[in-house]
């Protein structure tokens, strides 16, 4: 897989096709899912995802061009670290940020020198290249907490992060998280033995779906526990008594006396990813997760689906019979992407041409 992220996660797509896991199933899905991510972009002709760069523009970039407005086209714009002109720095108060509808929040369209003030574009020994402008490039940089590291960072050449704490349930192959200044990309998830075991057994019964355990806040609903070879899907939690799915996942069912608990809390990551530099980092630091807006996943889901089904069948799903058989790739799909590109995507006189 690659550094960058993709706007829904392996875990969502096989919980909706309930595909087991296996490296193979693993590997079809995450192409499906960049394939997907890409699809996104070229319909809503921008990136979502945060990325730290310093971009370049020309100086003036065309005749005509009003001396104080920089139009970023393409370049969206979440936030700025430094602005320059000509080598010359401009201070944060000299500056505006603006988009088309005025709008005081990202995605920045545009860099306005305040009128107010001293400074100005340009000055430089030739118009190529001129303004720097370093930031956060991209469309918003929504992010929730989920949880904190169980254990420090010690190395920045490190690929294992644990993550303490229920809802880290949300985490899989494909999120985005931010850690202190970093950035990391999650490429694989492994088993953490939670610290509790439930001192009641189980018995080799579907219908033995309730356990208790130590600490029912340490779990979250829709994550899969394993006990000892079986994986059991969490379904809801009541104070210390947790219901669940037994023989999930393909898992075979089995008794259980008194045994520890894991849950998939140790992540493999891409470090220093978009634009972010590697670092080391303490035991109790918040794990941040970037989110993707809601639409966005949701065709990015369904995207993905499509992909998956569609060459489970050869390319060759139909609906209908006879004389009404016609080609299908997924239904409400065409609609789902047109609300997601009146939602999120750039219209044709927004986007650079």
């Amino acid at each position: 897989m690659s550094s960058t992220p993709f706007y829904a996660t392996r875990e969502e797509i096989k919980a909706e096709l309930d595909v087991r896991e296996t490296a193979r199933s693993n590997t079809r899905i995450d192409r499906a899912l960049a394939d997907a991510t890409e699809a996104v972009h070229g319909l809503t002709h921008r990136v979502f995802y945060p990325v730290v760069e310093t971009r370049r523009f020309d100086w003036p970039p065309r005749a005509g061009a009003t001396p104080w407005i920089l139009r970023l086209d393409s370049n969206e714009l979440i936030s700025v670290t430094s602005l320059t002109s000509g080598g010359t720095a401009i201070a944060p108060g000299d500056y505006l940020l603006r988009r088309a509808d005025d709008r005081a929040e990202p995605p920045y369209t545009r860099i306005e020198i305040n009128l107010g003030s001293d400074a100005s574009f340009g000055g430089g020994d030739t118009y190529q290249q001129d303004i720097a402008v370093t930031g956060l490039f991209g469309y918003r940089n929504d992010e929730t907490s989920v949880g904190t590291l169980a254990a420090p960072v010690v190395s920045t050449t490190a690929t294992t992060i644990t993550v303490d704490g229920p809802a880290s349930a949300a985490l899989g192959v494909g999120s985005l998280l931010r850690i202190d200044d970093e950035r990391m990309v999650v490429t694989g998830r492994s088993q953490l033995d939670t610290g509790q075991g439930f001192g009641d057994s189980m018995n080799k019964d579907n219908s033995d779906v309730s356990i208790g355990a130590a600490n029912g806040g340490a779990y979250a609903v829709g994550e899969v526990i394993l006990r000892d070879s079986e994986r059991m899907l969490i379904t809801e939690i009541a104070g210390n008594t947790i219901s669940v799915i037994r023989a999930w996942d393909g898992s075979v069912l089995a008794a259980h006396a008194d045994s520890a608990i894991y849950a998939p809390r140790i992540l493999t990551v891409a470090r220093g990813a978009l634009g972010t530099t590697a670092a080391t980092h303490t035991s109790g630091t918040a794990v941040q997760q970037w989110q993707a807006p809601g639409p966005v996943r949701q065709l990015c889901v369904a995207e993905a689906l499509v992909d998956l089904l569609q060459g489970r069948s050869g390319y060759a799903r139909t609906a209908g019979s006879g004389e009404n058989e016609r080609e299908t790739s997924g239904k409400g799909l065409a609609d789902l992407r047109a609300r997601v590109y009146t939602s999120h995507g750039r219209k044709a006189r927004m986007r650079s041409v």
